[in-house]
Parts: structure tokens; C-alpha cells; sequence
């Protein structure tokens, strides 16, 4: 059998061609917007590369089994969220004065400053979780302060908690912060922690309908709190993203540990069921189911007030439709058409100038990592681990699913950012810590078991966690 290996320089190579390829988006940039390339084009990508280089380094003392594709899959992204950034930041800017803009200036450097701070948490994150298992005795902590993260908004005036008519921030002068980006990591961890627990009682089936089994009415229980809270957060904070998110992440959680077919077709009944029924609330009770029923209402024909409420999507549509297959080019394209093009419509601004097959590559990279994080919840020796980097690994993809189907008028449109590439730092934060997690759970499941004795046996989980744990090794 082949021995585990690091594959360290592995990554590093490939963090290496993610940064030129940074570069290289940055100079066509510049040559599309200035007419020419400024001999300091390349200093972003060399100040990112140095801040990924520094995780690598961590990832290398700390984590030297972890998955090696995923730290360079998430730096591209990363660095072509800055990179677009800046070039949102040349385009606002006089033209007179774009040759001149400072590179660390505007929303493109704020974004390079939050990318170095998400990096710095990250690092800290698997300095000071060694086992991925551990987190497992703060999980009722972890699952209360996630709730109590979810309802800080809906709780707060609009004025504090209020933007673009979803209450998902907290607004203190100058700073704000969306708490639900990390309610979504802590109640996974929760949620992972639970499913361990309950699962067998869970996986029982009370009658099989059509080749499928489903569990008992008593059973039920978690999943309608869980809906509930859903639909709370549907009506009261006004996001249909973020209610999908926290529902369906933890269905699917619930699947992973189950392997029931039937909790996902009760999960979809239960939440479109509830869309429905605020859609219909709305359109004759009004009140808090207003908003909804408005959303709604413009994602169905948005070109019924292309000028008024449907602008936004309307202008997300034709953005789309601009770039075509092959995109007008890095920089050619006209991003201040678009309204919060440097948070919620980032893909299609992005889109407008890389083109359908852009888009198309950018989404393979977060397939990519999606990918890479479910084989780490295949291969690692845990029930928790399983639950926990599985649920992770779909909460990316699902995000990436929910903004990306508003913008394209697949589902009402929605506050989500898109992980790594939109400017703010709580998304960049939450999802960086995310991945901290994913290489945590890697590098566990990816690392040599020792045979024979108590060394046989990873520390840091309770021992009825652990099913089947091999006597050699391992994955390569």
C-alpha cells in the first residue's frame, strides 16, 4: 500500500499558478480600462500571494495532511474577487485619475485588507483546533450562540439591521457586521453533534410508500423547530437565501446521517410549502409577508418595472445577456450599470466580461472545492467529522446555488454574497474560517493510524464516534 503523503509542494505549486493567473486578469484589466499596463499591475496578486503563502506555511506545520487542492482553488477565487474589485475602483474613479489610483485604494484594497485578516483567523482556527473531534463538546454553545446569531437582526430596528430591504446586519455607525455567516458554521457544528447522537432513532421507518421509507410521525420533531426557525428568518429578516441556507443545510445533514431518501422529499415539501403559504400571506394579509410577497413577485416578471423594482434584475439579466459565450474581456465591460455589482450581482458583472465559459471555469473551481470537501468527509474515520465536513461542503455549494440562481432569475433574488469573490469582510471572514474547518477534517482523514495499542485510536472524540477506523494507511 502507498504511505500518506503531505503533498505540500503540491499545493504550493498550484498556489504559485493561481497567483500568476491573478496577475494576469489584473494586467488585461488594466490594458482594457488605461490603454496600457502600469509597471505595479502586479502588486495585488504579490501581496495576496504572500498572505496565501503564510497559510501555506501554517497548513504545513499545523495540518500537513490536509487536502492540498483546496487552499489553491479558494486563493484563485479570492484573487479574482480583489482583482474585479479593483477594477470596479478604475471604473468609478475620473478618468484623469485612474493611471494614478493607489492599488491598495478604494473597495479592492479594503477587500486585500479583509483577505489578510479572514487569513489570520483561518491560521488561528487551526492553531487552536488540533482535532477536528473537539469541537464536539462545545457543540449546545456552538448551537445557542447560532440562533442567538440568526435572531440578533430580525430583533433589531430596521435602521440598525436594514439593508437593501433585508434585515440580515448589525449597523453601528460606520461598521457592520452579518452574524449569520457565522450562525451557519456554529450551528453545523451543532447540528453534526446532534445527528451522531440521534441518528439511528431517526433512521427508523415507519411505513414504505412507493419504494421509500419514511420515519415517524414523533420523529419529526427537530425537523419542524428547525423549519420553523427557517421560515421565521423567511419573514422576519426577509431573505429567502439565508432561510433556504440554514433549512437545507440541515436536511441534508440529516441525510448524510440517515441515508434516508425520505427527509429530503419532507424537507422540500415543508419549505416550498411554507414559501407558498408567505407568498399567499402576503398577497392578502400584508404585513411582515410583504417583502416576500414583493420579491416574488418581481422574480416572476421583473420586466413588468424594468425602470422601478425590477431594475436590478433587469440589469443583471442584460449584463448576462451582454457577455455573451466569451465576454467582452478583463476590464472591457461596464460595471457601474450595475447595481451592487461589488456584492450581490459580482458573478454577473464577473460574467459580463469572462462570458458564459468564465463563469463556467469559475464554477468548476467551487466544484472543485465542494468536491474535495465531501471526499474529506468520505475518508475521515468519524461520524462527526463525516457530518460535519459533509454539511460544510454543501452549505458552499448551496450558497454559491442560491446567489447565482437569483441572479439568473432561477429563484427570487436573495442578500447573499458570493463566497470569495464578493467585497465585505463577515462573508470573507465566515467562509475562510469554513475552509479552516475542511482542511482540519482533511488533514485527520487523510493522516497514517498507527496499528495495535491505544496509538491505534485518534484522540479528541468520544470513543462511539469512531466506525471502522483502518489499520493502514491511507489516502493519498
Amino acid at each position: 500500500m502507498r504511505l500518506a503523503r503531505s503533498r505540500r509542494n503540491a499545493e504550493l505549486s498550484l498556489l504559485l499558478l493561481a497567483m500568476v493567473l491573478v496577475a494576469a486578469y489584473a494586467a488585461t484589466v488594466e490594458a482594457n480600462v488605461l490603454d496600457t499596463v502600469t509597471p505595479d499591475f502586479w502588486m495585488p496578486a504579490a501581496a495576496l500571494g504572500l498572505v496565501f503563502i503564510g497559510l501555506h506555511l501554517v497548513i504545513r506545520w499545523l495540518a500537513p495532511f490536509a487536502d492540498p487542492a483546496l487552499l489553491p482553488a479558494v486563493a484563485l477565487l479570492n484573487g479574482i474577487g480583489v482583482g474585479f474589485l479593483r477594477r470596479y475602483d478604475l471604473a468609478k474613479a475620473a478618468p484623469a485619475d485612474r493611471e494614478t489610483l493607489a492599488i491598495f485604494a478604494g473597495t479592492g484594497g479594503r477587500q486585500l485588507a479583509w483577505t489578510l485578516a479572514s487569513v489570520i483567523l483561518a491560521a488561528g482556527l487551526l492553531a487552536i483546533v488540533r482535532d477536528h473531534r473537539s469541537l464536539s463538546r462545545y457543540a449546545y454553545t456552538l448551537g445557542l450562540a447560532g440562533i442567538v446569531l440568526v435572531m440578533i437582526p430580525a430583533v433589531l430596528p430596521a435602521r440598525f439591521s436594514e439593508i437593501n430591504n433585508a434585515k440580515l446586519w448589525i449597523r453601528i455607525g460606520g461598521f457592520s457586521i452579518q452574524p449569520g455567516e457565522f450562525a451557519k458554521l456554529a450551528l453545523l457544528a451543532f447540528f453534526a453533534y446532534y445527528l451522531v447522537r440521534k441518528r439511528e432513532v431517526l433512521s427508523l421507518a415507519s411505513r414504505r410508500v412507493l419504494g421509500i421509507d419514511f420515519p415517524r410521525g414523533r420523529d419529526l420533531g427537530p425537523v419542524l423547530v428547525v423549519w420553523m426557525i427557517s421560515l421565521l428568518v423567511l419573514v422576519f429578516e426577509k431573505d429567502l437565501g439565508t432561510s433556504l441556507l440554514y433549512f437545507g443545510m440541515f436536511v441534508v445533514t440529516l441525510y448524510i446521517a440517515t441515508e434516508r431518501v425520505s427527509w429530503l422529499l419532507i424537507g422540500l415539501i415543508l419549505f416550498f410549502g411554507g414559501a407558498y403559504v408567505a407568498y399567499l400571506l402576503g398577497s392578502t394579509v400584508g404585513g411582515p409577508f410583504l417583502n416576500f410577497y414583493d420579491r416574488a413577485q418581481i422574480w416572476l416578471d421583473p420586466f413588468a418595472e424594468p425602470y422601478d423594482r425590477g431594475y436590478q434584475l433587469v440589469q443583471g439579466l442584460l449584463t448576462l445577456g451582454t457577455g455573451g459565450l466569451f465576454g467582452t474581456g478583463p476590464g472591457a465591460g461596464q460595471p457601474t450599470l450595475l447595481p451592487e455589482v461589488q456584492t450581490d450581482f459580482i458573478f454577473a458583472g464577473i460574467g459580463e466580461e469572462l462570458g458564459l465559459f468564465g463563469l463556467s471555469a469559475l464554477l468548476v473551481v467551487y466544484l472543485l472545492v465542494v468536491e474535495r470537501g465531501l471526499r474529506a468527509a468520505l475518508a475521515v474515520r468519524d461520524s462527526f467529522g463525516k457530518l460535519l465536513a459533509g454539511g460544510l461542503a454543501f452549505t458552499l455549494g448551496l450558497q454559491v446555488f442560491v446567489i447565482v440562481g437569483g441572479i439568473s432569475k432561477l429563484i427570487p433574488l436573495t442578500g447573499q454574497t458570493t463566497p470569495f469573490l464578493s467585497a465585505g469582510g463577515s462573508s470573507l471572514m465566515a467562509n475562510w474560517l469554513l475552509i479552516a474547518v475542511l482542511l482540519r477534517v482533511s488533514d485527520g482523514a487523510r493522516q497514517p493510524v498507527k496499528t495495535g495499542g491505544p496509538a491505534a485510536r485518534p484522540s479528541g472524540g468520544p470513543p462511539e464516534q469512531l466506525h471502522g477506523a483502518p489499520t493502514e494507511v491511507i489516502r493519498p
